[in-house]
């Protein structure tokens, strides 16, 4: 599948300024996700990627919201995108923040092997892909609160993002969750994020402004700050977590 890259650069540059993130409209960011929404598109049509196809709703709802993560990681940061299904955020940022670096974490091997292959197609050496669910990784001593960032986007309710993002991180690095609808779920998390060793530190909500002029989306992006070591009771298996939430 082609995308145009005049048509493509345009709306994309037009859409990074609507959303106060026109520093990312270079020449080679462009052209990188120019070339990722060619791959994505067309490995689609066979795999279950993305219900999103639109050239306007990749732009905004893939990229721009991904993008929207990048002022709350630090320069030089690793970063562990949990449940990165089809490489959102890990791959707009590991193109637009080629000082991070980055692992995509998805429990399905076929997307973490799409993901790969992209970032290989890509020249994005400063992202790595597991396949692994992340309630067991995390309780692996060669990932457990060895990131200085991880990060989560519309994977599952907070305070169950709480017990499968806050073990991979290190003392005095943050757990980013990025939500569409959260104020009820941040009462809800208040005790995940103490039990885990955590505390909120941020809930900065704003809008993804459309290219079309259409009606805003609300987005919020939760920063909780990593204040002491996970307890080794956590995160517990799959069905402890489903059974009895946090």
């Amino acid at each position: 599948m082609t995308v145009h890259n005049d048509i493509f650069r345009e709306k994309l540059t037009l859409a990074l300024e609507k959303n106060g993130l026109s520093e990312f409209a270079t020449e080679n960011i462009t052209e990188s996700l120019r070339a990722l929404t060619e791959r994505m598109l067309s490995v689609n049509e066979y795999m279950n990627l993305t219900a999103i196809t639109e050239l306007d709703g990749v732009i905004l709802k893939h990229y721009v919201d991904s993008l929207m993560a990048a002022k709350y990681i630090p320069e030089g940061a690793s970063v562990i995108d949990v449940g990165c299904g089809a490489g959102f955020p890990s791959l707009p940022l590991a193109i637009a923040r080629p000082d991070l670096k980055i692992t995509a974490l998805d429990s399905t091997a076929k997307r973490i092997n799409y993901i790969k292959e992209t970032a290989e197609m890509l020249n994005t050496p400063n992202i790595s892909c597991i396949a692994a669910r992340a309630e067991e990784l995390g309780n692996n001593t060669d990932f457990r609160e060895s990131f200085d960032v991880s990060c989560a986007r519309a994977v599952a309710r907070l305070n169950v993002l709480c017990e499968l993002c806050l073990p991979f991180v290190k003392q005095g690095g943050k757990f980013i969750a990025m939500k569409a609808n959260f104020e009820e779920e941040l009462d809800e998390a208040a005790n995940a994020v103490r039990k885990l060793g955590g505390k909120q530190v941020s809930a900065d909500k704003f809008s993804l402004t459309p290219i079309n002029g259409d009606a805003d989306e609300p987005r919020a992006v939760i920063v909780i700050e990593k204040i002491s070591e996970t307890p080794k009771n956590y995160p517990r298996n799959n069905s402890q977590i489903k059974k009895k939430p946090l």
